[in-house]
């Protein structure tokens, strides 16, 4: 567990110096992007505050872990249409730093201070924390990151015990797949539409790979650091590509359905378009990318053109 431990501690002193490069639209390979608008705001006008979390839910819904202002953020995105519906403050949840819906658009976010799952309904009550149910042992366990599938199952990136838990809807144990043996630190977990699991070594720019009847993770790319610098959150789409958040290098890396280099998205700088230590990404069934750009102070909202 110390080895573990010293991963975490790594991970915490890595620093950026990446260049500025305006830009405004982008083309990863085959796939184009438009930057459709930017959200700095809620509707009472009280600016967002580091954001570091962003979940998509059906095809118009989306939430935002306002993280510095200790809330999350209800919105309704359809075409370029914005409305935001609800503020939710809870007193579990003071500090989110990762955000997730299922398909009941029930809400799940990491607390950061004490690294617990708040579970919440739609509309933002507080319905109890995420306690897994039958573990096999009784070893701690600390999520850096977690997700849910189509079915609403709930895949948690446990860095405590190296492992992924993969909980049923109710939160109880269906199991277990551990880390491979050499890595240096996972950073973001994330289930495709055929339910493959993958994993993200921030430290060597690396995806993991496993299947649901796999017993580890198995490499699924080589070494990316040539494309990237540190990333620290994915996702995929409904064709399987992958979209890795390069933190450190303020740009989105796309890789397809075999890990094969796709492209980049965006780069470092301030206008709309461009990215200053983005967080967590999602991506809705109608091809819309929203991103949580921290340092800038917003979420970024982009669609899929090609």
């Amino acid at each position: 567990m110390i080895e573990a431990f010293g991963r975490v501690f790594l991970a915490a002193i890595i620093l950026l110096f990446p260049l500025l490069l305006p830009m405004k639209a982008f083309s990863a390979g085959a796939v184009k992007f438009r930057h459709v608008m930017s959200v700095y705001n809620d509707d009472k006008g009280i600016e967002l505050k580091k954001p570091e979390g962003v979940a998509c839910g059906d095809e118009s819904l989306f939430i935002v872990a306002d993280t510095g202002n200790s809330r999350l953020l209800r919105f309704t995105f359809w075409d370029k249409d914005l409305a935001m519906d609800a503020e939710i403050n809870v007193p579990q949840l003071t500090n989110p730093i990762r955000v997730e819906v299922n398909s009941r658009g029930e809400i799940y976010a990491l607390n950061g201070r004490d690294r617990r799952i708040v579970h919440l309904s739609r509309e933002g009550e507080f319905k109890g924390y995420l306690e897994p149910v039958g573990l096999p042992s009784t070893s701690s366990y600390v999520p850096r990151g977690f997700d849910i599938d189509n079915n609403d199952n709930i895949y948690i990136l446990d860095i405590f015990s190296e492992r992924v838990l993969i909980l049923n809807p109710d939160g109880e144990y269906k199991q277990q797949i551990n880390f491979p043996e050499n890595y240096g630190f996972f950073s973001d977990i994330s289930v495709d539409f055929k339910n493959n699991i993958i994993l993200i070594d921030s430290i060597n720019a690396k995806a993991f790979t496993a299947t649901l009847n796999s017993k580890s993770f198995s490499p699924f790319t080589e070494s990316l650091k040539e494309h990237m610098r540190f990333p620290t959150s994915l996702t995929t789409d409904k064709r399987g590509r992958i979209f890795l958040v390069d933190q450190n290098g303020s740009r989105i890396v796309i890789l397809g359905q075999d890990g094969s280099y796709l492209g980049q998205m965006s780069d470092m700088g301030w206008k709309d378009g461009l990215l200053n230590y983005p967080s967590q990404i999602c991506i809705n069934n109608k091809g819309n990318i929203f991103i949580a750009d921290v340092n800038n102070q917003r979420v970024q909202i982009f669609s899929i053109i090609k």
